[in-house]
């Protein structure tokens, strides 16, 4: 896999992350996308009822959602987090790339959305965006380009 500059929050802190999808495969992927990118796994739900007990319980940096999922929508359960944790930063990752989908989890608190299959450049671009200036890109010295 590519490897990336890491994206730290300004503290040099990894950004942490919380992992929501039915699917064990695409959590695995997405873990090691974040890891590419410096990140930190917090957490890993495969619904979203237990996305919302995991956001309490980690208060990760940055939620990667799936929207189609058993027992409680992602879209519903980012409206629910949000409702708690009005900062908190949630990026919808769906194959579902409806217009109506992603307007419904923009409108009710995602902050942005990424089409499956994921590629790793387009969340790299996205997080980097999502964390705005609570973020800083570092260069590792001696990282070959």
């Amino acid at each position: 896999m590519e490897q990336f500059a890491p994206v730290k929050k300004k503290d040099g802190q990894p950004v942490r992350y919380l992992v929501v999808d039915d699917s064990v495969f695409a959590r695995k992927n997405l873990a090691r996308m974040i890891e590419s990118f410096g990140g930190q796994l917090a957490g890993e739900a495969g619904d979203g009822c237990t996305a919302i007990t995991e956001y309490d319980r980690t208060t990760p940096d940055i939620v990667l959602m799936d929207i189609t999922m058993p027992q409680m929508e992602g879209i519903e359960a980012a409206e629910r987090i949000v409702r708690t944790h009005p900062n908190a930063r949630i990026v919808m990752v769906s194959s579902v790339g409806y217009q109506d989908n992603i307007v419904a989890a923009l409108q009710r608190g995602a902050r942005h959305f990424v089409q499956k299959p994921v590629k790793p450049e387009v969340l790299y671009e996205v997080i980097k965006y999502v964390m705005g200036e609570d973020a800083a890109v570092t260069t590792a010295a001696g990282a070959g380009s």
